[in-house]
């Protein structure tokens, strides 16, 4: 991690505490706070999962006239995040089981989203692949964490 540039590994690290506040909160706290930890818990998870989504466009986009040109499925696995984290979103509203199920969607694709990130990284700088996994897969065990506790 020490080969990380500063600012990205300290920013990217600190984008992991949301999410272990809420599991913090449903380990810890009252029985008060868990709905209330879990819809956190839900909305933090979306919200990254469709921004990798918007940093894979914005990847995709900046190469869209260069010799380097990405390939054309990566347009459509940088949607795909924003459609699923609205999927999971469907049970909420239709009074279905919600939210561990959804909890267990994102987590298991934001972990998943390692395997985009891994194609790509030789756009990106050298450092980038790193950062991904740990931040991928400790929000991603993260938001697991949440929909089993």
């Amino acid at each position: 991690m020490n080969t990380i540039p500063a600012y990205p590994r300290t920013l990217g690290l600190a984008g992991l505490l949301p999410q272990l506040a809420c599991l913090a909160a449903l380990t810890f706290g009252p029985a008060e706070w868990r709905f209330a930890a879990l819809a956190l818990a839900w909305g933090y998870a979306a919200l990254i999962f469709s921004f990798l989504g918007g940093m894979w466009w914005g990847i995709a986009a900046s190469r869209l006239h260069s010799a380097h040109r990405v390939p054309d499925w990566l347009w459509l696995a940088a949607v795909a995040p924003s459609l699923i984290a609205f999927a999971t979103y469907l049970p909420w509203v239709f009074a279905a089981q919600w939210p561990q199920p959804s909890l267990v969607v994102l987590g298991l694709g934001l972990i998943a989203s390692l395997a985009v990130d891994r194609a790509i990284a030789h756009l990106a700088p050298p450092w980038w692949l790193r950062l991904r996994m740990v931040l991928s897969i400790g929000l991603g065990l993260a938001t697991l964490g949440t929909a089993f506790v």
